[in-house]
């Protein structure tokens, strides 16, 4: 059932991006298969990239948040991520803009993630990276 949800994401989560581009954002998509591409690119990044980019921004986060104590900037961490993997989609796909950079970025992002959350979670299909990365490693080692 773990996959099945994982693959449902996708199609929900493609129409909240088309939601992000409807608002005043600066997030330009230009239809629901770039959405579905979008979509599919930012949970991929975010599967692959989600470890790297901790350890990178590990010892700022250390540093700021007092290993973890502060936790609103755990939650800026957090947030700082969306942002990338956001604006490095938007980068990869054509069709997929953010008409004022880091601006639109941040804006798109944060408010893909939370529309993101309340549905997914909403229709009972919300998964956190930690379930996607371990389905992936049971996917590949077969």
């Amino acid at each position: 059932m773990g996959s099945l949800v994982w693959l449902l994401q996708w199609p929900i989560r493609a129409l909240v991006l088309l939601i992000v581009a409807w608002l005043p954002l600066g997030v330009e998509i230009e239809s629901f298969p770039i959405a579905l591409l979008a979509a599919v690119v930012i949970g991929l990044l975010g599967t692959l990239l989600i470890w790297p980019l901790k350890l990178l921004l590990g010892p700022v986060w250390a540093v700021t948040s007092l290993g973890g104590v502060i936790s609103p900037v755990s939650l800026l961490f957090n947030w700082l991520i969306t942002v990338i993997l956001f604006g490095l989609a938007a980068w990869l796909i054509q069709g997929f803009r953010l008409r004022q950079g880091l601006l639109s970025a941040v804006l798109g992002a944060v408010v893909y993630a939370v529309l993101s959350a309340v549905i997914l979670r909403m229709l009972g299909l919300d998964v956190d990276f930690t379930r996607v990365s371990a389905l992936m490693s049971q996917l590949a080692a077969g």
